[in-house]
Formats: C-alpha cells, sequence, structure tokens
C-alpha cells in the first residue's frame, strides 16, 4: 500500500476513544523524535513552522514552508500531511504538485483568509479541483474556521462540513470547536473528524475521541511547548 493509502486507512474503523493522534513537527529533528516515539503519520502545522523559521503565523513565503514540508518528510519513513493555510493562492493543480514534490500525503486547507471566511460554495468547488488533480494521492482535510472565526454557530458548520465532503473531503476540521459541540458535529458530518488538542491540558485525546473525534492533532502546541522548555533551560544555564 502507498503511503497515502497508508495514512487514509488510518483514519477509518477507528472504536470511539481510540482516535488517531497526529503529532505536529516543525523541523526534521522533531519529525524523528516523534517518529522514534512510535507515532504512525504527523501533521506538520504551518504556525509552527512559521515559528521555527522566524515569521509570524500566516507569513512564511510559500517556497520556505514547501521547503521545510520537504525536510520533514524526507527525514522520516512514516506518512506526513501538511497544513497549508489556504493554498497560498496557488491553482489546485500546482498545490497539489507542490505537496507531492515536498512528500507529502495530505493536507489541511482552510476556509478563510485575511481573518474573513470564504464563500463555502466558491470553497467546495476549490476543494472539487484539488480533489481531481490529487485523485487518491493525497488526503484532503477540509479546515472550517467557523468557530476561529467568531461565528460559533454548529448548524452553519455542519453546512460547510458537508459541502466540503460533498466536494471530496476526507475529512472535516472545526477548528476550535468547543468540546460540548463534538457529539454534535459527529451527528451531522459524515466521514473522519479532526478536533484540537492542547498539549498537557483540557481534555485528553481519548476523551475528545469518546465525544466523537476521529482525530487529534495539536497545532503548533508541540513547537511551542518545546520553545517554552528550551527557555527554562536556557534560564538555568544563566544561574
Amino acid at each position: 500500500m502507498s503511503k497515502a493509502g497508508t495514512f487514509r486507512a488510518l483514519h477509518h474503523g477507528r472504536a470511539p476513544g481510540d482516535p488517531l493522534v497526529l503529532p505536529g513537527p516543525w523541523d526534521a529533528a522533531s519529525a524523528r523524535a516523534l517518529a522514534d516515539a512510535g507515532f504512525p503519520a504527523m501533521a506538520i502545522p504551518s504556525a509552527g513552522v512559521a515559528a521555527a523559521l522566524g515569521y509570524a503565523d500566516g507569513q512564511t513565503p510559500v517556497d520556505e514552508m514547501f521547503a521545510a514540508v520537504a525536510r520533514i518528510a524526507r527525514a522520516v519513513d512514516v506518512p506526513v500531511s501538511a497544513d497549508v493555510e489556504d493554498g497560498y493562492g496557488l491553482a489546485p493543480k500546482e498545490l497539489v504538485e507542490r505537496l507531492l514534490e515536498a512528500g507529502a500525503v495530505g493536507c489541511n486547507l482552510e476556509d478563510s483568509a485575511h481573518g474573513v471566511l470564504k464563500d463555502p460554495h466558491e470553497h467546495a468547488g476549490r476543494l472539487a479541483e484539488v480533489r481531481a488533480a490529487a485523485g487518491d494521492l493525497l488526503f484532503v482535510n477540509a479546515r472550517v474556521d467557523t468557530f476561529v472565526r467568531r461565528v460559533p454557530d454548529v448548524a452553519e458548520t455542519i453546512e460547510r462540513a458537508r459541502l466540503y465532503v460533498a466536494a471530496g473531503a476526507d475529512c472535516v476540521y472545526p477548528i476550535l470547536a468547543p468540546v460540548d459541540a463534538l457529539p454534535l458535529l459527529r451527528a451531522g458530518i459524515e466521514g473522519p473528524l479532526n478536533a484540537i488538542a492542547k498539549v498537557g491540558e483540557g481534555p485528553s485525546p481519548a476523551e475528545l475521541g469518546v465525544r466523537g473525534a476521529t482525530r487529534i492533532t495539536f497545532g503548533p502546541g508541540l513547537q511551542q511547548r518545546a520553545t517554552a522548555a528550551l527557555r527554562e533551560i536556557a534560564e538555568a544555564l544563566r544561574r
């Protein structure tokens, strides 16, 4: 089975309370550490890469982002998915080509830009074009930004998610959805459902799985935790 096929299979047939946990590496060294820990796949956070490269979230030049994805994908044997924000304005065919050239087998695509939600029908059309260009070579995770853009409407989130699944998305990611909303989202959305977890606080991945999440990611949480640990080490060295 191809890496893309392996990655897709990891999202299916999961029992409640046993979601797919995908840690987020930000460079080759962190990717190797996570692979050595036994994780079967990983999801690169754009915000974590941005911080590692010295940029604000959302400000990483496209060539630098794909170069970072390629370094991470080369460093490990497990499948790697990449958050490519809203696609950097690339045409669907070019976006797919660049992801595959970098070694990614999946991607996140969000439905907002510059802090504003996109028209869901237009975004669904773009997802359909990405799906057509990628075939089964990419696992497409459609991020729904209603909650992060302060439109906390479960019904609208479900409506957007259904459009994206119909367009060919493999998974839906209502980022920052409240924990209490997960059962409603699970009931209204077909296929895998991605939830975000905080490192070391809040509901555990297993608890999020019981509430309906199929897949758990952490955004830039691991990179931020590692940076905080390094800061503590640095402060101790100065004593």
